[in-house]
């Protein structure tokens, strides 16, 4: 676990809400995404290719930034860890949202969507960790990666999993 003054907990809840807004505004249109899944897939198994290529382009893209971002940033990351990056919204790909859905859930952050009634789309925001490792796991994906999707918001005691949740979090 990260331990941060209250200073860096404040930039860095800044920093987290400047991303959230930035995705917002890429949210509209699917046609606008441009994930580079070729480069993706080559730190995927089969499996797991299969589950990425599911995902909605905007996530897609998302994740190829989240990827990206660790990559320039950590040294040696596991190739577990990197495939996670790829596929740790990958549970959302389970039910597609609509633009009004996208956008609204996109705003609730993960700690309110447990509590709101786990309905439609507001139930796929919170329960997309353990949806994702679900798929991982039925695709023949490695055990690892599944772990750290189902613990990428709830990372208590897994340094790999608290790094996808500050990648996540900045992108």
């Amino acid at each position: 676990m990260l331990h941060l003054s209250l200073l860096e907990r404040l930039t860095r809840k800044a920093s987290g809400y400047m991303g959230k807004m930035a995705r917002l505004s890429r949210s509209f249109r699917e046609e606008d995404a441009h994930p580079d899944d070729f480069w993706a897939q080559t730190y995927l198994t089969p499996g797991e290719q299969r589950i990425y290529l599911g995902m909605d382009a905007r996530d897609r893209e998302h994740a190829c930034r989240v990827t990206r971002h660790l990559l320039r940033e950590q040294k040696n990351p596991s190739p577990e860890l990197i495939a996670a990056a790829l596929l740790h919204d990958s549970g959302k790909s389970v039910r597609r949202y609509n633009i009004v859905e996208r956008v609204l859930v996109g705003l609730i952050p993960n700690r309110i969507a447990h509590i709101l009634p786990p309905i439609g789309a507001i139930g796929i925001r919170a329960a997309h960790p353990e949806l994702g490792a679900q798929l991982i796991a039925h695709a023949g994906g490695r055990p690892r990666v599944a772990q750290l999707v189902v613990r990428h918001h709830h990372s208590v005691g897994d340094p790999e999993a608290a790094l996808l949740h500050h990648y996540d979090e900045k992108e």
